[in-house]
């Protein structure tokens, strides 16, 4: 089985071909495909971590589609003052299929 650690999103994710992953908002329309960096190959029990052959390896993935987590309410209070204040946050995220891992 070949599986690769790519850096996506400023975090390290384990991918395979078919695999569907969730990584921070890239630009790009539904169906593009992106390039991701490849940081370890594993090959059967061939294991590649040299940096200078992993820049000719390519892991190839489309978008499937934009998505956003779940609403987060920050509250901040501060005793006898007042001060109230109440903010919201929903983080944005693209979905993306790994198509291909390969020279």
């Amino acid at each position: 089985m070949v599986y690769a650690i790519v850096r996506a999103g400023g975090r390290q994710e384990k991918v395979a071909v078919g695999d569907v992953l969730t990584i921070d908002r890239v630009a790009g329309a539904k169906g593009s495909s992106l390039d991701l960096q490849a940081l370890l190959l594993v090959d059967g029990s061939e294991v590649t971590t040299d940096a200078a052959k992993l820049a000719g390896v390519k892991v190839t993935a489309e978008v499937v589609e934009d998505a956003k987590g779940p609403k987060i309410t920050i509250l901040k209070y501060k005793n006898k003052t007042g001060y109230r204040k109440r903010q919201g946050h929903r983080q944005k995220y693209t979905r993306v299929k790994i198509t291909s891992i390969g020279e």
